[in-house]
């Protein structure tokens, strides 16, 4: 009954949650309850909706924990929350590309790599809270320096950083595309 009971409480409290909870968020919130029997819970209530194949999923994301529809439904949440599929522009995914590899980063660095300005894009990626400024260079002209944010992480569902695709990963699927004249993105919904 205590398993239950607690399985219970974290569904309710990640359900609750806009945003991933870590398994630390859980020990603190849930001080009463011992460690392992909170990572059980956690566990047991993943493998209780795959396994049940629910409309929902729990996930590993930016650090955390975090209910997300099943990407089979999503045509169907868009007609409820009349949300158009995120996209963007191929220079913002390139310079997106360039931050999330090689953070920490300054603009001249994004900028020698993609051989244009990249001001405009770094100011949108900024506004959708898709990167942050993380300091400054210790160099002449103290260059800001970029990286990566939560946001990035739970935008592209992504456990943490190692989880981004390898180069041999990412030119087996441009080898796969060739015929294609544009690879989709495969971001699940949200």
């Amino acid at each position: 009954m205590k398993e239950m009971t607690l399985k219970q409480i974290i569904e309710s409290i990640l359900f609750v949650s806009d945003s991933p909870l870590s398994l630390d968020r859980l020990y603190i919130l849930l001080e009463e309850f011992e460690h392992e029997d909170i990572k059980g819970a956690v566990a047991a209530l993943a493998d209780e909706c795959n396994v049940s194949r629910r409309a929902i999923e729990l996930i590993q994301v930016a650090g955390g924990y975090q209910f997300r529809s099943r990407s089979e439904f999503a045509d169907y949440i868009r007609r409820l929350k009349k949300l158009k599929p995120v996209r963007f522009s191929p220079s913002a995914l390139e310079t997106l590309a360039i931050i999330a590899y090689r953070q920490p980063v300054t603009r001249s660095e994004i900028e020698y790599f993609r051989g244009v300005d990249s001001g405009g894009i770094l100011k949108s990626l900024l506004d959708k809270k898709l990167i942050r400024i993380i300091g400054k260079k210790d160099i002449p002209g103290k260059p800001l320096i970029y990286g990566t944010t939560r946001e990035f992480m739970e935008t592209f569902s992504l456990k943490d950083l190692a989880s981004l695709p390898t180069l041999r990963e990412i030119e087996e699927l441009a080898v796969s595309g060739d015929d294609m004249d544009q690879v989709p993105l495969p971001l699940p919904e949200m």
